[in-house]
Order: structure tokens, then C-alpha cells, then sequence
């Protein structure tokens, strides 16, 4: 209860002072790239229970003639890539850590379709609210391998404490500042989460 009341309270407060940056980049974003302004997906939360994760679109929605969706590399702008090294993109995410969805710190959430590739171990990430940024995020974010990934979250579940959220938050600013672990390698972002490796 005390963290759902801390998380409320910083979310409303962030939004409030961020707005007018929220404001600038939704315009950038129009002009830029065009509509819809937001990527809004369907993600698992706390024990797994969906809802629409709401972030600013980096992509353009471009297909090749059979009207498939080109690979991420092609349809990445500079524009794209800004907000994602800057994180700016996660900035509509406090709107679902107000409403509920999401915590300021957990472990991020996913695809839906990584539910059933999940080893039980790995699963329990699912046991606390995912967040805007978690103990992966700040030991690696995209630069390690899912498996590392995993144990993190796992032991956030595990760990998780108020003083552990406040020093995840001080390293977020920290990584985010220095534009740390933004993409795996070879990747624009992340590749994809196959299932465990035995």
C-alpha cells in the first residue's frame, strides 16, 4: 500500500512537471512521424493481467509491397532514436503507473507472447507491478542477455524495499544520463525472447 501511495504521488507530481515536455514531444512526433502520436500495446502486469502500456511511437509504420512490416532498423528515424537514448519516449508510461498498471519501479513489462516461453522461475517477475524501470534496467537494460535479465527481475520480487526503489531510481537518472545499455548488440533495440536455453 505505501508504495502504490508513493508511486501516485510522484507519478501526478511528474506529470504535472513534465507536461510541457510531453506537450513538445507529442508535437514532434506528429510532424515528424505522424499519426497516432502514442504506441499504445496490450503488456502483462502484476500475476500477468493485461493492459495497454502507453508509450510515444519511435517507428514509422512502414511495409514492404505485401504489406508487412519492415524490420526495426528500417523504419527507425533520428527522431526515434533521440527519445529512446533519452528515455523521453517512457514519459505517457506514468499515466498507467497513476492509473494503476504500473509501478515507478519494477520489472518492465513485456510481450504478451513471451508468457508461455518463461521458465517458472522466470515467471515470477510477474509477482510485483512491472515499472517504468527496474534492476535490470540499471544493471544492463538492453546490453545483457534475457537470461541475466530475468535473474535481475527475479531478484527485485525477491528484494524489493523502499530504499532499494530509491537507489534504482538515483541509477536511472544516472544510466539515463550517460545513455547506457539503450540496445542489444547488433540490435536497434532488443531481440526477441525465444525461450530459455537449456
Amino acid at each position: 500500500m505505501f508504495k502504490r501511495i508513493v508511486d501516485f504521488s510522484l507519478s501526478a507530481t511528474a506529470l504535472l512537471l513534465f507536461a510541457p515536455v510531453i506537450a513538445l514531444v507529442a508535437c514532434l512526433v506528429r510532424l515528424k512521424l505522424g499519426g497516432p502520436v502514442f504506441f499504445c500495446q496490450i503488456r502483462p502486469g502484476k500475476m500477468a493481467k493485461p493492459f495497454y502500456m502507453v508509450k510515444f511511437r519511435t517507428m514509422l509504420d512502414a511495409r514492404d509491397g505485401f504489406g508487412n512490416m519492415l524490420p526495426d532498423d528500417q523504419r527507425m528515424t533520428p527522431l526515434g532514436n533521440f527519445l529512446r537514448s533519452s528515455s523521453l519516449d517512457e514519459l505517457p508510461e506514468l499515466w498507467n503507473v497513476l492509473k494503476g498498471d504500473m509501478s515507478l519501479v519494477g520489472p518492465r513489462p513485456l510481450l504478451m507472447e513471451y508468457l508461455p516461453r518463461y521458465s517458472t522461475e522466470q515467471y515470477r517477475r510477474h509477482e510485483v507491478r512491472p515499472g517504468i524501470t527496474g534492476w535490470a534496467q540499471v544493471n544492463g537494460r538492453n546490453a545483457i542477455s534475457w537470461e541475466d535479465k530475468f535473474k535481475l527481475d527475479v531478484w527485485y520480487v525477491d528484494n524489493c524495499s523502499f530504499w532499494l526503489d530509491l537507489k534504482i531510481l538515483f541509477l536511472t537518472v544516472k544510466k539515463v544520463l550517460a545513455r547506457e545499455g539503450i540496445r542489444g548488440e547488433g540490435e536497434v533495440t532488443m531481440s526477441k525472447f525465444t525461450g530459455t536455453k537449456d
